[in-house]
């Protein structure tokens, strides 16, 4: 949790309930949101811009304390990502796995996914693993 209530701005297209549902989660969990629709065509220009590649791309952008958290990334994530303040552009869940904060309850049909710490030179790490719940 973070120590106080952190502010980190979304952008995203109208429409997505996922994206509503993963600022709730952040809420949930201390963080405020402010939320910015944009036509899909300016929101990829942003994600472009932010120096992430389009196999790392989601539905939704935020950027809090000059780091871009690309898509469903969970709460618990992004505290220390915070702390530690890394030399990286951010974190980064590719896709939409069901599961995921905004996705979907984890549980027996949650899809594995690994939290990606993106590197500034656009390679990455795995910087949290939520693992298959069948096995």
């Amino acid at each position: 949790m973070p120590p106080s209530k952190q502010h980190l701005e979304m952008l995203s297209t109208s429409g997505y309930a996922c994206c509503i549902a993963w600022t709730k989660h952040l809420e949930e969990n201390g963080y405020t949101a402010e939320v910015e629709h944009l036509p899909i065509a300016d929101l990829m220009q942003e994600k472009i811009k932010a120096g992430l590649k389009p196999d790392l791309t989601a539905c939704h952008t935020a950027r809090i304390e000059g780091y871009v958290i690309e898509g469903h990334v969970p709460a618990r994530e992004i505290n220390p990502l915070l702390a530690e303040r890394p030399n990286a552009i951010g974190q980064a869940v590719p896709g939409m796995p069901y599961g995921s904060p905004g996705m979907g309850e984890p549980g027996p049909d949650a899809e594995p996914y690994d939290v990606l710490l993106v590197h500034r030179d656009g390679s990455t790490e795995v910087f949290a693993n939520y693992p298959d719940w069948r096995n």
